[in-house]
């Protein structure tokens, strides 16, 4: 499915809990947050008040949006859970968040990050492959920053170990504005 053949009302927003170490990161998290707000898309993401997630989420605030947060309890004091959001969900588990996330999304991007983003990239990549949703995944590639991961993937295609069908279903943006284009967000 398209991602413009779907209406896109909630979007999941996976990112880091740091800042990163070059400032176009939170500007470009700020400007995705401020962005979906200004179109009436809802932001789901982790939850917390740290890092990107915070710009994201701040942002999307500051513009009267809507913003969902999912975290689980082990990381309320770790991550310092957000307590100002349209709705503030704790869950038991890692697991149980990213399917509650999963289920509140219409579509799935992931600025940059470490482990935790990651992981939540490949987990809704690998539901994709196996038709168990067919919601966009969309990098977004701020500053160049997955250009080694989409190079590993070509590699993977290359290598035999991965299908160069499920190579095109992550879609690649470079700018919040193409971003939102590709996802058929107006």
């Amino acid at each position: 499915m398209a991602a413009t053949e779907l209406t896109v009302r909630n979007v999941a927003v996976f990112c880091a809990s740091a800042d990163g170490s070059d400032p176009v990161y939170r500007a470009a998290a700020a400007e995705l947050g401020r962005e979906l707000a200004r179109r009436g898309v809802g932001v789901v993401y982790g939850g917390a008040k740290v890092g990107l997630m915070h710009a994201v989420a701040e942002a999307a605030l500051a513009e009267g949006g809507r913003v969902i947060g999912v975290i689980p309890e082990v990381l309320v004091e770790l991550e310092v859970a957000h307590d100002a959001l349209t709705e503030l969900h704790i869950t038991d588990t890692m697991h149980t968040r990213k399917a509650l996330m999963a289920e509140r999304a219409d579509a799935f991007i992931a600025l940059p990050g470490g482990f935790g983003t990651f992981e939540e990239l490949f987990e809704v990549l690998a539901w994709q492959t196996l038709k168990l949703h067919a919601k966009p995944v969309l990098l977004l590639n701020t500053n160049g920053f997955y250009d080694r991961m989409l190079e590993f993937f070509d590699h993977c295609v290359e290598q035999g170990m991965l299908k160069a069908k499920n190579r095109e279903i992550v879609l690649v943006a470079g700018t919040v504005g193409e971003a939102l284009e590709r996802l058929g967000i107006e």
